[in-house]
């Protein structure tokens, strides 16, 4: 099974359990498509198009509706087609959704999903395929959520929808059509706990979304060297499992934090400063990042490639932890 066909899944089962959950975004009901990849496909024939609304281009109206239709009772899953697209509507996101709980004294919940996708590999260039993670992370209210596989995309996506505060849910484009175990029926994954994909002894890499299976391509590499790779998988940005990275770095004594979105003030920063403090003395070297250089995503494909973190980088970074 690929990453389409378990968000779908998911999609489905969630909207047959709950009649409060609802889908709206530019093209997601059959009539324009099912999605641009897919991932809505056959809701609004199932649901009906009272339940499953093909919108406007209007990005900050997408949002806003669905926290209308959240404090009013429903569970919408709004789509932003395209990640630097949630730019147009951060006003809704981070002055609205994100602070309505604080605001109302936590009388006024807003169980929004907003699902989106982006990544590196296609050439779509600048506009089209920012990892803007580090950006929601930073907003307190906002849960920001990035599946690397198709088994942890159904898990992690049913546990947004169905949580009572707004997450962003974040689709690698690359990884949508790779291929993985087939998720249980009704996966639910806990937001907020990581997941150690590889177990290992020498070194510490933490990612998340498509860079997780670069890195576990490397460790897989390494392995034939005598080099033992533990892998986490945050799965969960923001808020993030300190206890569970933490306790492996605290094993292996080494730390190599892996992201897509560029180094300068990312997720990566905020992971080393906090191992950084807990763990000074017990490192044996320091912690590296592996992260997109600080540009504008080429849309040459050659430029593409060198922006961003890919293998032979993953696996320099350990070796050079190693000394």
């Amino acid at each position: 099974m690929n990453s389409v066909e378990a968000l779908n899944g998911a999609l489905h089962e969630a909207m047959a359990a709950d009649p409060s959950v609802i889908v709206l975004g530019e093209d997601v009901a059959d009539g324009q498509g099912g999605g641009v990849v897919k991932v809505t496909q056959g809701l609004s024939t199932r649901f009906g198009d009272e339940r499953v609304r093909s919108t406007p281009i209007a990005e900050q109206a997408i949002i806003g509706a669905a926290i209308g239709a959240a404090i009013a009772g429903k569970r919408p899953v709004a789509e932003i087609m395209l990640m630097n697209f949630t730019t147009v509507a951060m006003d809704m996101i981070v002055n609205h959704a994100a602070k309505l709980r604080f605001m109302s004294g936590g009388q006024t919940n807003v169980p929004l999903t907003i699902r989106t996708m982006t990544g590196v590999g296609f050439a779509t260039g600048g506009q089209h395929a920012d990892m803007l993670e580090a950006w929601f992370a930073h907003t307190a209210g906002l849960k920001v959520v990035a599946p690397s596989n198709p088994a942890d995309a159904a898990g992690l996506l049913a546990s947004c929808i169905f949580d009572d505060d707004p997450c962003i849910f974040i689709e690698n484009l690359p990884t949508y059509w790779v291929q993985g175990a087939a998720p249980p029926a009704n996966h639910r994954l806990p937001l907020g706990k990581a997941n150690v994909a590889r177990e290992g002894t020498d070194v510490t890499v933490v990612s998340y979304s498509r860079p997780v299976n670069d890195v576990l391509a490397v460790a897989n590499k390494l392995a034939k060297d005598g080099i033992s790779v533990e892998v986490v998988d945050l799965r969960t940005i923001s808020p993030w499992d300190r206890e569970t990275v933490l306790a492996s770095t605290r094993k292996t004594g080494r730390l190599v934090i892996v992201h897509e979105a560029v180094r300068n003030f990312g997720v990566g920063a905020e992971i080393a400063a906090t191992v950084q403090e807990e763990l000074f003395g017990q490192l044996k070297a320091p912690v590296r990042r592996v992260a997109a250089h600080n540009a504008p995503v080429p849309f040459s494909k050659p430029l593409e490639a060198a922006f961003a973190p890919g293998q032979a980088d993953i696996e320099a970074a350990i070796r050079n932890s190693l000394g």
